[in-house]
């Protein structure tokens, strides 16, 4: 790098790999990788592997024509037959991909030439368009690899405005620009992601200045406030927390019925006044920043009179301890929360408490590692920035890929469906309405809360779009960083 070389240092959580055909999320992909389609600041569907594209009605087909001269970081140039080796691995049921839900009604692909390339569907979906922002993978470099294990998640090479140059484990992953960029050279020459895998770590070392961007707790982003040569932002996300309840762990086939006196015993308001200061909103579903949000569903708004009725009219007793029983075992669980996400383990060590002044022993513990099979429940996150599909069929729809709590309910199944597999907004309504009406009378999760992201930036970072509504774990923050400058 050459003296007056610019410099980003971002605080980020620990990756053991870089797969985004595999993995849900990573905020590192959108730097080191493109789609076929990308979402702008307003979250809507624009171009970038993709120049153009076009729907045939009639055959369910849509076309794809590609930028030509692209090339990997490596140099080789981008095909289209790179576009059907990604999606093909990720439909491949022996690979296990937690986005193969998004492609399960691809009929088939055609690649036309090297720059068209076309995708039949047995149905309309109509968030095709947004899962084609899926980073496309090399071909020539992964034909043949273990799509879960390769080396290259190591050492990924992609088209995007960065490349990795090193990656230091458990340290830092460094990038640099990629000159070559199709869509045009970014500003910022390096940027690199350290590993800062603890919230309060973070917070300090924005403080001492080793960090130039960080998300952090509303409690330390209130730190920067005023703080000269620091710009806080305090975005808007479809990013909502919630108790995951395993279906798997019999815990719940004995106890389904208590589930509703939990969804009322927790006090929304007060998690949201003293652990988000303010900031995000009650839950009562996933859809809530949607424009096929159905807000006249059960609430399940705090009323613990309420949940301990429920307790007593499925055959609880109250004992001389203060908690509930039932055939002589006290009733209570344990919610399991990520080491390293501050906010989610107050968020669940607030609910345990409430719910324990109405009667139920909760407590929450940290694994070392999530055991999704085993685990009683998970304080989860999860949204639906783009279209209402997303994070909804996979998250809901029995035996889909994140589905992580093992929840099965057939209407549910067939409403997603039927949403899914129309365009017509007024078929799409109904059946997100009913989907949304049946999860409020049978609760996979017991939803608690929308959170906001609370990015703090040194004041010479300039770019970032502070309006675009953030999807799940704060994806969305580098989708213009090609735009970015840094100030001397």
């Amino acid at each position: 790098m050459h003296a007056d070389a610019s410099t980003l240092v971002y605080g980020s959580g620990d990756y053991t790999r870089i797969n985004p055909a595999m993995d849900e999320h990573g905020e590192i992909n959108i730097l080191i990788f493109n789609g076929l389609t990308a979402h702008d600041g307003e979250n809507q569907v624009v171009p970038a592997l993709a120049k153009s594209w076009e729907f045939d009605e009639e055959t369910c087909t849509y076309t794809f024509h590609l930028e030509e001269g692209v090339k990997w970081h490596d140099g080789e140039p981008f095909t289209a037959n790179d576009v059907k080796f990604t999606i093909e691995a990720i439909m491949d049921p022996e690979n296990g991909s937690e986005n193969a839900p998004n492609y399960e009604d691809v009929q088939e692909i055609n690649v036309i030439d090297d720059h068209t390339i076309s995708f039949k569907l047995d149905a309309p979906n109509v968030a095709f368009l947004d899962y084609m922002t899926m980073a496309v993978l090399p071909e020539h470099l992964l034909e043949g690899e273990n799509m879960q294990e390769s080396d290259f998640f190591r050492h990924p090479i992609g088209t995007g405005p960065y490349k990795m140059t090193e990656w230091d484990e458990g340290q830092a992953i460094v990038l640099e620009k990629n000159e070559e960029y199709f869509k045009g050279e970014p500003n910022i020459d390096e940027v690199i992601f350290k590993i800062v895998p603890d919230d309060n770590a973070k917070a300090l070392q924005m403080d001492s200045g080793e960090l130039d961007l960080a998300l952090l707790t509303p409690k330390d982003a209130q730190g920067f406030a005023d703080k000269e040569g620091y710009t806080c932002y305090d975005m808007k996300t479809s990013d909502y927390r919630g108790i995951l309840f395993n279906f798997n762990n019999e815990y719940w086939t004995e106890n389904k019925d208590i589930i509703p006196a939990v969804c009322y015993g927790i006090d929304r308001e007060a998690i949201i006044q003293a652990i988000l200061l303010g900031q995000g909103m009650p839950a009562y579903g996933p859809l809530q920043r949607n424009i096929y949000n159905n807000e006249n569903v059960e609430h399940y708004d705090y009323n613990p009179e309420k949940a301990k009725e429920i307790l007593e009219s499925v055959g609880c007793t109250m004992g001389d301890d203060g908690f509930y029983y039932r055939n002589d075992e006290k009733l209570g669980f344990v919610i399991s929360v990520g080491a390293g996400d501050q906010v989610r383990i107050d968020i669940a060590q607030a609910a345990a408490q409430q719910l324990k002044e109405i009667g139920l022993d909760v407590t929450v513990e940290i694994p070392a590692q999530v055991d999704w099979g085993g685990q009683m429940a998970y304080l989860i996150g999860w949204g639906s920035p783009f279209d209402a599909d997303d994070h909804t069929y996979k998250v809901f729809g029995t035996d889909k890929g994140a589905n992580y709590s093992s929840y099965s309910n057939a209407l549910v199944d067939q409403y997603l469906t039927e949403a899914r597999q129309s365009d017509d907004p007024a078929v799409r309504k109904e059946a997100y309405d009913k989907f949304q009406e049946e999860l409020a009378k049978d609760p996979a999760f017991a939803f608690i809360c929308y959170v906001d992201a609370n990015y703090v930036a040194k004041s010479s970072v300039q770019g970032i779009d502070a309006d675009t509504v953030m999807g799940h774990h704060g994806v969305g923050i580098f989708w213009n960083i090609a735009e970015w400058t840094m100030e001397e």
